[in-house]
């Protein structure tokens, strides 16, 4: 007795219907794959909000410094080593594409809120008279509200001069495409499936705010409130 085959649209069809499951299954893996990064990265940066924590605790309030103005080596980046478990693991974000040059560089995945972490001077050290100052944890009027570490963007200054946000300035002069100053110092689209879009809008990033808490916020949303010149970096009064 002969034995049967497959004929080639029998095989056409298999083909098919495996094509079209991987089709139905690629993108729930893709978006499964990036919540776990979400995940981690949403706990590191729980982990850097304790850290920070205790070291206000040591330091009558402060939030810890960034390079801006002094040595690199008192950096957050360093100065929390000491409150943190295993600090190279939770100063890199898994779903950086640079994150192996960052902690080889001795940088991080994150970077502080400009407005906790520097003191508004002049150029003689001097305070400004007309900028609150926002560097003391426990005067934050809303801490719910204020974001202490963003995301740095993909293409940030590596090492640990690259530390800190630009905030202070995302808006000025007024003229200016804040959305544009925002994307060289945070990346609003970090969590993505598929494609990045031209303006990285499609996703969203992680924030830690003074309370210790994390929370993701679309890439959109954040350009939204750009648009409408809200700069979202400064702490509510």
């Amino acid at each position: 007795m002969r034995k049967r085959g497959f004929t080639l649209i029998e095989l056409l069809v298999v083909v098919s219907i495996i094509a079209l499951l991987i089709a139905i299954l690629l993108p729930s893996l893709q978006r499964a794959r990036v919540q776990g990064k979400r995940t981690v990265s949403a706990a590191n940066m729980r982990s850097i909000g304790i850290g920070i924590e205790m070291y206000a605790g040591d330091y009558g309030g402060s939030f810890p410094e960034t390079s801006h103005g002094v040595a690199a080596t008192r950096s957050w980046i360093f100065t929390l080593r000491p409150y943190l478990g295993d600090v190279d693991e939770v100063r890199i974000c898994p779903a950086d594409p640079k994150g192996r040059q960052r902690l080889a560089a001795d940088g991080s995945s994150y970077v502080l809120n400009e407005y906790v972490a520097v003191r508004p001077l002049d150029p003689f050290g001097q305070p400004l008279p007309d900028e609150p100052d926002f560097t003391v944890k426990h005067r934050l009027k809303r801490p719910g509200e204020t974001v202490t570490v963003f995301v740095c963007a993909d293409n940030y200054t590596m090492g640990p001069t690259g530390d800190h946000t630009h905030s202070r300035i995302w808006f000025q002069p007024a003229p200016s495409v804040p959305w544009d100053k925002i994307r060289d110092d945070i990346q609003p689209d970090r969590y993505h499936v598929g494609g990045a879009s031209r303006d990285n809008t499609k996703g969203s990033s992680n924030y830690l705010y003074a309370d210790g808490h994390v929370t993701s916020i679309t890439a959109e949303a954040l350009k939204a409130l750009a648009d409408g010149r809200v700069n979202f970096a400064r702490p509510r009064q």
